[in-house]
């Protein structure tokens, strides 16, 4: 009894499907415009964003100049943003502030255009291709709407994308410092005092560039010595002049009185 149940309520299941499906493919087979238009709508209101996107670009061309174009592309643009595809959905919205820049959906879209970009930022490990993206995206946004209200969300989204940038580049100097990559680690603890000079790690980040640069200098060849223990005392009183109680200070000195001792036995 159970099986012959379960039966039942299958094939109606299958057969409620098949209807669906056939009602769906027989709307998109219509050549009627203001069909493919209405019904393309509903689907996007019942968020069925996979039919609609399909009936949104068969009804795309037949609206080529008039107003209703508009609303359309802007839709189907947003199709693809909740169908997670986030590189075609900023690459339509962006497309969509092009093609209409009088329109009252182009603020929405160019935001939307940057954050599909922010949906597809990795985590700091991976490549930044995308978070320099949303950046870039987010702040043309702040720049072209300064009294928008999207701009406080917009400039706590650029402070997420570069502390994760700022993450990125520390890892980085830090695996060149692991690799014994001196001068390496060097110049990129260096570059981040410059890309980022507002980061509470400056101080941890300005020990590492003293580390690092007396690491290199007691591994350097004979002829270079000199020259690069005088950068690790520059880097040090530059160290020791920012942060003087610092824990890290009684470490830097040390640095120094090596470099200065080394120095003098060179001379």
């Amino acid at each position: 009894m159970k099986n012959k149940l379960f039966f039942v309520i299958l094939i109606g299941t299958l057969l409620g499907s098949m209807a669906c499906k056939s009602e769906f493919e027989k709307i998109r087979a219509s050549a009627d415009p203001d069909t493919l238009y209405k019904k393309a709508f509903e689907y996007y209101e019942q968020e069925d964003y996979y039919k609609a996107q399909t009936l949104f670009e068969l009804v795309i061309n037949n609206l080529r100049g008039k107003v209703e174009a508009e609303k359309v592309y802007f839709y189907y643009a947003n199709t693809h943003y909740q169908l997670r595809k986030y590189i075609l959905a900023s690459y339509y919205f962006k497309n969509f502030s092009s093609t209409f820049p009088n329109s009252e959906y182009r603020e929405e879209a160019d935001f939307m255009s940057a954050y599909a970009n922010y949906k597809m930022s990795p985590t700091y490990r991976l490549d930044q291709t995308y978070t320099q993206k949303a950046i870039e995206g987010f702040q043309l946004f702040a720049n072209t709407y300064p009294e928008s209200k999207r701009v406080s969300e917009v400039n706590t989204l650029i402070d997420e994308m570069r502390n994760k940038l700022e993450k990125k580049a520390y890892a980085q100097a830090e695996l060149y410092y692991d690799l014994q990559e001196y001068q390496s680690a060097t110049h990129s603890f260096e570059t981040m005092l410059r890309d980022f000079p507002d980061t509470k790690e400056a101080e941890k980040i300005r020990y590492m560039i003293v580390k690092s640069s007396y690491e290199l200098a007691v591994k350097s060849v004979y002829e270079k010595q000199v020259e690069r223990h005088e950068e690790v005392i520059k880097n040090a009183e530059l160290f020791i002049d920012k942060y003087r109680k610092s824990d890290y200070a009684k470490e830097v000195r040390d640095f120094k009185k090596n470099s200065s001792r080394i120095i003098k036995e060179f001379s």
